[in-house]
C-alpha cells in the first residue's frame, strides 16, 4: 500500500514542499477541554471546582464553549448539572444540534471516569487561552504601531493595559448580563452588611465614613485648598489610619515633597514628636526611645511612596498597574494634581486641557483598578480676595470645568484660624482655633456636609473632633510641650514653628 504523502499547499523555487504540519495553529489543548466538560457532565464537585476558573471563550472549540455556556447559566440558576439537563438546556435554547447533538455530549461523558485533576486540567486550558489572547493582542499592537497617526504614549499606555489585563486573567468583556451584575450587587450588598455599612476603604474618621461609606471603589476624589491648609498632613493622616491601623495597601505619590519628608511627617503623627524637634534632631533620651517604640507599627505598614517629579499620567498608570498587581494596593493619593503633567503628546494645548487629560485619567485609572483614587488639587486667589469667611467653593477650582466633570467627590480644606478667623460662623460661635472643616461641596453618590476636624498643627496630622475638645486647652497642652509655639492669647502666625510650612506653590505659572 502506498503511503500517504503529506498535503501539499505551495513549491517554492527549491523544489522544497511545505504541509500543513509545518504551519501555525493557535495554541489549544482540545483533548483537555472534552476531559474538562466530561468531568462536569459526570460530577457535580468538578463543576464547583472549575466552574469560577474558566468563561466560554477559554475554550477553543466553539462547541465546547457553547456546552460550558449553558452548565455555567445551569449553575447560576441552581439547577442540577448533568447529561439530561444540558441536553434540555440547550435544546431549548436551539443550540444542541450546532455542537453535536445529545451523541456528542454522551461521547464527552465516556471520555472520563471522574473529575480527578479537573482544576489542574482547567489551568492548562486557561493558560492556552491566555497565550491565544497575548496573540490577538499582540498583532494589534504591531498593527497600530505601523500607524503615524497614534500617540506614541497613548499607544503605550494601551499596551500595558491590555497586558495588565491578561496578566490578571481577566480579558476585558464588552458587556454583561443584568443576571451577572444583580448577582454581583447582592454579593456586595451581603458585604457591606458585614462591614458595619462600610461598602468602601474606611478613612479612619467616623463622621466623613459615616457620609462616605468609605472611599468608593473606581472613585476620583479630589481634595482641594489654598497653600498651608493641610492637604498633605490631611491625606497623610487618612494613609496612615489606612496602612497602619487598618493594613490596607496604600500608595502615595508625592510631586512635591521627597518621600523622607513625608515619611517624617508621619513619624510625627505616630510618636507625638513635633515636626522642628525631628529636623534638628534634638531629642531627649526619654524622646529618642519614644521614637523607637513607636514607629514599628509604621514600619510594618503597607504604604508604598514614590516621589518621582514631575510625573506624568503615562507614568504613574504604570506604576500604578505594577503596585495593584504586585502588592494589590486598595488606595491611590496623589499630591499634587497641578504638577503632573500629561506627557509630551503633541496633541496637547493649553494648560487647561492638559489638566482635562490628567483628570480623566486618573479616573479611568480609578475605574479599571476599582480602587478609589484621591487627587489634591490647588484652589485659585479668589478665596483670598473673597470677603467674610472666605470658604472655599467649586468655582475656585484651578482650570476647574474637567476636575469638577471628571469627580465623584470634591472636598475643600478649610481653617479659619489660617486667615485669623477666630470662631465658627455659626449660631453658637464656637471657637475655631486648633479645628479644620472638611467640606463635601460634590457628591455623587450621596448627601453634601461640612465635617469639622481637630488639626494639630505641630505633628500635622488630622483626628476626628471630640464633643469635649476644648481648643483653648488642646493649644496649652501644646504650649507646655512645645516652647516655640505661640503663648495662649494669640492666633498662630506665619513665622510660629506651630504652623505647618506651605505645603505647595502659589500659583504655578501654568
Amino acid at each position: 500500500m502506498e503511503k500517504s504523502k503529506p498535503i501539499q499547499v505551495n513549491k517554492q523555487s527549491s523544489g522544497t514542499v511545505i504541509s500543513l504540519q509545518q504551519g501555525k495553529l493557535p495554541p489549544q489543548a482540545i483533548e483537555l477541554e472534552e476531559a474538562v466538560l466530561g468531568a462536569m457532565l459526570i460530577d457535580k464537585k468538578g463543576v464547583d471546582e472549575v466552574i469560577d476558573l474558566l468563561e466560554p471563550e477559554a475554550f477553543y472549540k466553539t462547541a465546547h464553549q457553547t456546552i460550558f455556556e449553558s452548565i455555567f447559566n445551569l449553575f447560576q440558576n441552581s439547577q442540577p448539572i448533568d447529561l439530561l439537563t444540558v441536553s434540555a438546556d440547550l435544546r431549548k435554547n436551539g443550540k444542541l444540534e450546532s455542537m453535536g447533538g445529545d451523541y456528542y455530549l454522551v461521547q464527552l461523558t465516556q471520555k472520563v471516569a471522574s473529575s480527578a485533576h479537573i482544576e489542574f486540567h482547567a489551568r492548562i486550558i486557561l493558560q492556552k487561552y491566555i497565550q491565544r489572547s497575548l496573540i490577538r493582542i499582540s498583532n494589534e499592537i504591531i498593527e497600530s504601531s505601523y500607524k503615524e497617526s497614534i500617540d506614541v504614549f497613548d499607544l503605550l499606555d494601551e499596551a500595558e493595559s491590555k497586558l495588565y489585563d491578561v496578566a490578571l486573567g481577566n480579558v476585558k468583556k464588552s458587556s454583561d448580563t443584568a443576571q451577572n451584575l444583580v448577582m454581583l450587587a447582592k454579593k456586595k450588598i451581603e458585604e457591606i452588611a458585614n462591614k458595619d455599612g462600610l461598602s468602601g476603604v474606611a478613612t479612619g474618621f467616623e463622621k466623613l465614613d459615616l457620609l462616605t461609606s468609605g472611599w468608593q471603589p473606581s472613585d476620583l476624589i479630589i481634595i482641594a485648598a489654598r497653600p498651608g491648609m493641610g492637604k498633605t498632613a490631611l491625606t497623610l493622616s487618612m494613609a496612615r489610619n489606612m496602612a497602619v491601623t487598618q493594613q490596607t495597601p496604600v500608595a502615595f505619590f508625592s510631586l512635591e515633597m521627597s518621600s523622607v519628608q513625608l515619611i517624617t511627617r508621619l513619624i510625627s503623627a505616630e510618636t507625638g514628636l513635633s515636626s522642628e524637634k525631628l529636623r534638628t534632631g534634638k531629642l531627649a533620651d526619654h524622646e529618642w526611645k519614644q521614637l523607637n517604640v513607636k514607629v514599628g507599627d509604621l514600619e510594618k505598614a503597607p504604604l508604598f511612596i514614590d516621589d518621582t517629579p514631575a510625573l506624568s499620567i503615562f507614568d504613574l498608570r504604570a506604576k500604578a498597574r505594577r503596585l495593584s498587581s504586585q502588592h494589590d494596593i486598595k488606595l491611590i493619593i496623589v499630591d499634587y494634581l497641578q504638577l503632573m503633567t500629561a506627557g509630551s503628546s503633541s496633541k496637547m494645548g493649553n494648560r487647561e486641557q492638559e489638566i482635562s487629560t490628567i483628570s480623566r485619567n486618573l479616573k479611568s485609572l480609578a475605574k479599571e483598578l476599582d480602587i478609589p483614587v484621591i487627587a489634591l488639587s490647588q484652589l485659585s486667589r479668589a478665596v483670598e480676595t473673597r470677603g467674610g469667611t472666605k470658604r472655599p467653593q467649586l468655582s475656585d477650582l484651578r482650570e476647574s470645568g474637567a476636575i469638577e466633570q471628571d469627580a465623584d467627590i470634591v472636598s475643600f480644606i478649610y481653617r479659619p484660624e489660617y486667615y485669623g478667623i477666630e470662631e465658627w460662623d455659626d449660631e453658637e460661635h464656637t471657637s475655631s482655633i486648633g479645628q479644620a472643616e472638611f467640606i463635601v461641596a460634590k457628591h455623587r453618590n450621596g448627601g453634601l456636609d461640612n465635617i469639622r476636624m481637630k488639626f494639630i498643627g505641630n505633628l500635622g496630622k488630622f483626628e476626628d473632633l471630640q464633643s469635649n475638645d476644648s481648643p483653648y486647652e488642646f493649644q496649652s497642652k501644646m504650649n507646655d510641650s512645645d516652647s516655640s509655639n505661640p503663648p495662649i492669647g494669640r492666633l498662630p502666625g506665619p513665622d510660629d514653628a506651630f504652623d505647618l510650612p506651605p505645603e505647595d506653590g502659589d500659583d504655578m505659572p501654568f
